[in-house]
């Protein structure tokens, strides 16, 4: 299970936009990483390095390499509709992203943590494979020994929670009511420039 362990401050920098969550953690988010700074600044980019700056940050964004980010792509090529719209349902049904959507985990890296170290139940069962594809009906759960921790109670707790309209959660048990749509997708993604970036 492939993911990146180096500086996430720096791919927020090169992104301009706070890709992990960290909120006032995050310092020089208009300055581009590398040793030449501001000065790597250019001054116009071209139609390739739009598209490539947008699928980078998508896959930063929820947390995948190259490889599988691939495997998406070419998943929703294959199925029927807006092929755009089909990478994104993919990446948002992943169990890593539902258990961040459910409000379970403050950002996508510690909702990976949860997964990965079987902290979460799927209909009963204990899941530790982030990018699992969840199906509608399907109902997620915080083990009870983790929802006493801390940390984990301390995020339970806020009641300020953004739940997305196909999700539902009471407590620590969410539930997938219907598939994503694009609408439920809050940050700023442009899909178009991904599709094209790969169908060149």
């Amino acid at each position: 299970m492939a993911k990146y362990n180096g500086p996430k401050d720096r791919l927020s920098r090169r992104e301009a936009i706070d890709l992990f969550g960290k909120g006032a953690k995050l310092t020089r988010l208009n300055i581009l990483p590398g040793v030449h700074g501001p000065k790597g600044i250019m001054k116009t980019q071209s139609q390739y390095g739009k598209q490539l700056r947008e699928k980078q940050k998508v896959k930063r964004m929820y947390g995948i390499l190259e490889k599988q980010f691939r495997l998406y792509v070419e998943s929703a090529l294959k199925s029927k509709g807006n092929t755009g719209e089909a990478i994104l349902v993919l990446l948002e049904k992943r169990l890593d992203n539902v258990v961040y959507r459910l409000g379970f985990a403050v950002n996508r890296i510690m909702a990976r943590q949860l997964v990965s170290h079987r902290h979460i139940l799927v209909n009963g069962k204990k899941v530790n494979i982030p990018s699992y594809q969840v199906n509608v009906g399907d109902v997620i759960t915080v083990t009870e020994k983790i929802s006493k921790s801390t940390n984990v109670a301390k995020v339970l707790g806020n009641e300020d929670l953004n739940i997305a309209s196909w999700l539902d959660r009471k407590g620590i048990i969410g539930n997938v009511k219907s598939e994503p749509k694009r609408e439920d997708i809050v940050e700023p993604i442009s899909e178009q420039d991904i599709v094209e970036f790969y169908s060149r």
